[in-house]
């Protein structure tokens, strides 16, 4: 049983590590308090290689699945919004089209992703969260075409999107068996985007509502078969699971290291507070969490490496534990900062509001328990 990393993976990790000190790090705080998208960033990030992981080499991707959550951790630890913009487009968003997308689509979407392309994964609506097969949006064929009508909401990336991958259903009464997934180009006409929300955190990337006003797509753009959308949209959400796990160790790690580093300097009583029990516990208990949540991740990702796909209950594992310890890391953070934790003049209550997202996206807390105990009970 080895728990080390790599060669490879050690020197990629340590690489983007540094990139993420002296590119991302000084940024974050400002694209946090103005919501600006960082395009700038991602053309830097897909110049250095960093949107080709994780794609397969022929379309002229680098890595595997392991080095898609490194990568997705340290972009995190250093901007939560950017951490999740890079996860939907290279993982959520990308694979409908990596794992069912024919030779051409593959070709044509990979390629300009790599090139710093920006792509939105627009499933939710309404009435359809948690329960995927509950959706109202429409389709019908016209001909070579499909006609799409219909609203979703809180889509990652909607507003900065090149093209999204959706979902409609040619007739709700058919249930899950009606749903088809499609590639929608920005600019298309009857395509927009709508209201854009003003989120607790991850503020650099957007959560908008996409408008499909009898929005007209060429027969070419639909995923794989139709009523096929409904499996096509779980793989993608189970696959996904584990680079948000990696997200909420990201995050947790930056307000772990900020502070234990202010644990450190900060002197109360005539000592640092590193010093106080009561600080210390609070630093242990942090730092045991932490490992356990990156090692239930990294787990996840060698089982997905291992069987060609997402384990589900481990995935379902990562991304539970990972968003709630993150959740109790970044509390304890804003603890020891004190006073000055609950202000802007230190970064640890925004990684308090980045974290908060990570419980609820790509599958409630509730949803992945629900998920485990139908794994170990084998019940349905």
């Amino acid at each position: 049983m080895d728990f080390e990393l790599g060669e490879e993976h050690k020197m990629f990790q340590a690489m983007i590590r540094d990139f993420v000190v002296n590119e991302v790090e000084p940024c974050a705080a400002a694209w946090d308090e103005t919501n600006e998208f960082p395009y700038d960033m991602v053309k830097k990030m897909a110049e250095v290689g960093l949107y080709s992981v994780g794609f397969p080499e022929q379309y002229g991707g680098t890595g595997d699945e392991l080095t898609f959550i490194l990568a997705s951790e340290e972009i995190s630890r250093g901007s939560g919004g950017l951490g999740i913009s890079y996860i939907v487009t290279l993982g959520l968003a990308m694979y409908p089209i990596t794992m069912h997308g024919n030779n051409e689509q593959k070709a044509k979407y990979i390629t300009r992703v790599t090139n710093g392309a920006t792509v939105a994964f627009a499933l939710t609506e309404a009435m359809a969260g948690s329960d995927v097969a509950n959706l109202d949006m429409r389709y019908q064929k016209d001909g070579d075409s499909f006609i799409l009508n219909g609203n979703k909401i809180f889509i990652t990336n909607g507003a900065e999107a090149d093209f999204v991958t959706t979902f409609a259903t040619r007739d709700k009464s058919l249930g899950y068996k009606g749903i088809s997934a499609f590639i929608v180009e920005r600019g298309t006409p009857g395509f927009s985007v709508g209201k854009v929300e003003h989120k607790m955190g991850i503020h650099p990337t957007s959560a908008a509502e996409l408008v499909f006003d009898n929005c007209r797509i060429p027969a070419e753009n639909l995923l794989g078969q139709e009523g096929q959308g409904f499996r096509i949209a779980l793989e993608a959400i189970d696959a996904s699971r584990v680079t948000i796990a990696a997200q909420a160790v990201g995050i947790a790690q930056a307000a772990y290291d900020a502070a234990v580093g202010y644990a450190k300097e900060r002197k109360q009583f005539g000592v640092e507070i590193a010093r106080h029990q009561g600080i210390q516990f609070m630093l242990a208990d942090m730092a045991v969490e932490l490992d356990a949540a990156r090692l239930l991740t990294y787990r996840a990702g060698w089982l997905t490496q291992q069987q060609g796909k997402s384990p589900a209950k481990e995935a379902a594992m990562a991304k539970l534990y990972a968003s709630e310890a993150a959740h109790r890391i970044c509390h304890k953070a804003v603890q020891v900062f004190g006073g000055y934790g609950y202000t802007r003049e230190f970064p640890v209550e925004r990684y308090y509001r980045d974290q908060r997202i990570t419980e609820i996206y790509e599958g409630t807390s509730e949803m992945q328990r629900w998920t485990i105990a139908r794994q170990i009970t084998g019940t349905r």
